[in-house]
């Protein structure tokens, strides 16, 4: 089944609401931080006015757009399924070209599908950054099974640290709070990845 509304067009309706260019920052940013459709009809004002560049008159143009966007009926996509490590891996492995390390959060749902990918921070990873309310915050809102943590070692490198584990065990002991289990915590290097779950940790 196809929904009226790609994201070419999608894109393009973005574009023109906020009158920006197509490969802007601002329009670029929404895509990387959304990247289903789905996603970006679910976003929230609060939200968007944490992308840079974006005010409380473009977030309004957006949050209208949206509007306009729901109109068509909902979108369809394919979900992915995560039935393994090396599963999570193929849908992060893009993650082994970032210069900055990235904390990425995957929501999945009682089919283990993903239902998003989000970016909860960038930089070193640190237990007093990677605060567990910012990564079960999204979880929670889009009524999550379960989650897949990841970040990446631009160093190549996947030797997990002990701030590595600490997150680890930290997350997944409010996860059992929450009802939210993480299922994994990958860590992605250059061609290769290594599970926190498999070595022990989770």
């Amino acid at each position: 089944m196809q929904n009226s509304i790609d994201k070419v067009t999608f894109k393009n309706l973005l574009a023109t609401t906020t009158r920006e260019k197509e490969d802007s920052y601002v329009v670029n940013e929404l895509f990387t931080r959304y990247p289903s459709i789905q996603e970006l009809l679910d976003v929230t004002e609060e939200e968007l006015l944490q992308i840079k560049g974006i005010g409380k008159v473009k977030a309004s143009q957006i949050i209208a757009a949206l509007q306009l966007a729901r109109m068509n009926p909902s979108p369809v996509e394919d979900r992915f399924t995560i039935r393994s490590p090396e599963d999570a891996y193929e849908y992060l492995r893009d993650m082994q070209y970032l210069n900055q390390e990235h904390f990425v959060v995957l929501g999945l749902n009682t089919k283990n599908q993903i239902v998003f990918r989000e970016t909860i921070f960038i930089g070193s990873l640190n237990s007093s950054i990677v605060h567990p309310r910012e990564v079960f915050k999204s979880l929670i809102r889009r009524s999550c099974a379960s989650a897949i943590v990841a970040h990446n070692h631009p160093s190549g490198d996947t030797s997990p640290s002990q701030e590595d584990i600490h997150v680890t065990k930290r997350l997944s002991e409010v996860g059992k709070v929450t009802g939210i289990e993480i299922l994994d915590h990958l860590i992605v290097g250059h061609e290769k990845y290594i599970s926190l779950k498999e070595k022990g940790y989770l």
